[in-house]
């Protein structure tokens, strides 16, 4: 299976013009709610939260070698149920972005409907509709300038970070294929999540050798961009494995400089995936309703892409 079933174009390597236009003009989510960290941030609650490992079942082989299987046990089985957090810290203020949806992990196609934290005064937004697709990402309800029936697409590699956190959430096939990279890894024992038993690792991954890695070329490009956008290249990480190796829950730590000169924002981003079998209908946009206007940047929210 692969994402020829749903159309999707081949991506080039180079980005269009449009990409290289977007590639500030359509900061996503993120580069908004960044601006907003330390000033109308609120609490949220901590995804970093681990349970505890109980010691016993040995780890089925080398850790690194579990590790760096865990894309290709993905792409392997059927598609799933998904849940996002990306939390966001920086001066002692965390908002966390959240989403939830379906993905088909073997051809890479996902849809997720992300919700931004709530601004003090403000009226609830609508959350935010992404399809991802290997090299592409489509949004909808992007806001300003934006009709509502209309969607946004963005080239993955016009974006400076790959889209591994501007777009609210780490789609679980890039939160997978970031393993490929793991530097260190450790097993510690057989954790119960969920109801199932599974297996906690626990270690460091780079993002470069992930690129280098990564298992299509699609991955590669969107690994290689994100290489320098982050503080550090090496990404601190847990993952929760079944009996398959499937991940069940990944959680990766980055860190990267705020505009502004307004210190270091630390980021959070955990995946969830559950409800293995799940059907995965995605429908992709059509031509006709591609937004092709202009973009519109609202400084006090999230930055509007067109």
């Amino acid at each position: 299976m692969s994402a020829e079933r749903y159309g999707v174009p081949r991506v080039r390597p180079a980005p269009s013009p449009a990409g290289r236009r977007l590639r500030r003009a359509a900061a996503l989510l993120l580069v908004g709610v960044v601006g907003a960290v330390g000033l109308t941030g609120c609490a949220g609650a901590d995804p970093a939260a681990v349970p505890d490992a109980a010691p016993g079942g040995a780890p089925p082989g080398d850790a690194l070698s579990v590790i760096r299987a865990v894309p290709d046990a993905l792409a392997a089985g059927p598609g799933s149920r998904v849940a996002t957090s990306l939390q966001l810290a920086s001066g002692g203020t965390r908002i966390t972005i959240r989403g939830e949806g379906v993905f088909d992990h073997a051809a890479g196609v996902g849809e997720l409907r992300v919700t931004l934290p709530e601004t003090p005064g403000a009226a609830r937004a609508e959350p935010v509709t992404e399809v991802f697709v290997p090299g592409l990402l489509y949004m909808r309800n992007r806001g300003a300038g934006v009709p509502a029936d209309k969607w946004v697409r963005v080239e993955i590699d016009s974006l400076p970070d790959g889209n591994l956190v501007t777009g609210g959430a780490t789609d679980p096939v890039t939160a997978a294929e970031l393993l490929r990279g793991v530097q260190r890894a450790e097993y510690h024992g057989e954790v119960e999540l969920e109801g199932e038993t599974t297996r906690l690792y626990s270690g460091v991954t780079d993002i470069a050798a992930a690129s280098r890695a990564a298992g299509d070329e699609s991955r590669r490009r969107q690994l290689a961009v994100a290489v320098g956008a982050f503080t550090v290249g090496a990404v601190p990480f847990e993952v929760y494995l079944d009996e398959r190796g499937t991940p069940r829950r990944v959680r990766h730590e980055f860190s990267f400089d705020a505009d502004g000169g307004t210190g270091p924002v630390e980021v959070v981003s955990v995946t969830e995936l559950h409800d293995f079998g799940a059907v995965v209908a995605v429908r992709l946009p059509e031509e006709r309703d591609i937004w092709t206007g202009a973009v519109v940047a609202d400084p006090a929210g999230p930055a509007r892409s067109g």
